[in-house]
């Protein structure tokens, strides 16, 4: 199992190299040009601008300027705004907190709700219930998130009057629930589908007539056998749905004004900040990378026949 974790720890920075960099290269190539957005619409002096291009190191070659932005982010630099002269680390200090807040708060509501609708309907497949939740995560799936976003901010906030309509600065838990449960809509109803396919399937494997056969309790045969059986494919689809979470929230963070990575990132972009962009997107990768080794780590949880070498 060590030797595991260390090659797959290993494995992970060419990875988050390349990825890094394809993202500092797109950024890289974005028409534009952030110093002369720093002198707005006055005239300005070419020497001066080129100077200033020289002094924040714009002005080389992109394999040396990635190099740079690296070996400044190995040492926890992630460098600072043209315009603002923010650190970027203090935007993403800001904004990173709020985003994985609400990330937390969708992930749970996708998880526990679900996994439990996709219990209830895969242990009666075909019945009722299974075709109502078949119906329901259509629905879901095919309604675009900013959608459902306006939808359930007028019939909560302007209709029924429950909560605000967007999240005040300093959000209490309660705030964040309606946001929550919209950016996590999608991805619960991908996760009620394969665990009510996952577990149909299990019900008429040949161990699950073994247990049944030999007079096990109810719960135990669904609790331990089938379920731990099913929700191998559900584990793996919502390690890499944490950080699809988060890059989704982008939207639900514009709908709800919550201020977290989404409006970071687009005011980036709008003002092509690219030390911003990567800054953000390395956190991100991380995320992607840490949560991907957890959830090969759990396979041999939930399948005492997994083992890793």
């Amino acid at each position: 199992m060590g030797r595991y974790v260390v090659r797959r720890l290993l494995q992970m920075i060419p990875v988050f190299i390349g990825s890094t960099f394809l993202i500092f290269s797109m950024m890289y190539a974005l028409p534009g040009d952030p110093v002369r957005a720093l002198m707005g619409d006055q005239s300005f002096d070419p020497e001066r601008l080129a100077s200033i291009r020289a002094e924040l190191g714009l002005d080389k070659p992109l394999l040396l300027q990635y190099a740079s932005y690296l070996g400044n982010l190995l040492q926890g630099d992630f460098g600072t705004e043209i315009v603002s002269g923010r650190p970027v680390a203090d935007i993403i200090a800001a904004a990173f907190p709020v985003t994985i807040q609400l990330t937390i708060f969708a992930f749970t509501f996708t998880v526990l709700v679900g996994v439990g609708l996709g219990v209830v309907a895969g242990l009666r497949p075909n019945s009722i219930r299974d075709r109502g939740l078949l119906t329901l995560t259509l629905v879901l799936i095919s309604m675009p998130s900013f959608v459902l976003g306006f939808l359930m901010q007028y019939l909560f906030a302007f209709q029924f009057e429950l909560t605000t309509a967007t999240v005040p600065e300093d959000p209490a838990i309660t705030d964040m629930m309606l946001p929550a449960i919209v950016l996590g809509s999608l991805s619960l109803a991908y996760v009620a589908r394969l665990t009510r396919t996952s577990m149909a399937e299990n019900l008429r494997a040949d161990y699950m007539r073994t247990a049944v056969a030999k007079g096990l309790p109810r719960r135990r045969i669904v609790g331990v056998h089938l379920m731990r059986n099913s929700m191998i494919p559900v584990v793996t689809f919502l390690g890499t749905d944490i950080g699809t979470l988060m890059t989704g929230a982008i939207v639900t963070e514009g709908i709800f004004n919550v201020k977290g990575v989404g409006g970071a990132i687009y005011e980036a972009l709008f003002r092509r900040e690219g030390a911003t962009v990567v800054g953000i997107a390395s956190l991100i990768i991380l995320v992607y990378l840490l949560t991907s080794l957890l959830v090969d780590l759990l396979y041999a949880v939930l399948d005492p026949r997994i083992r890793y070498a």
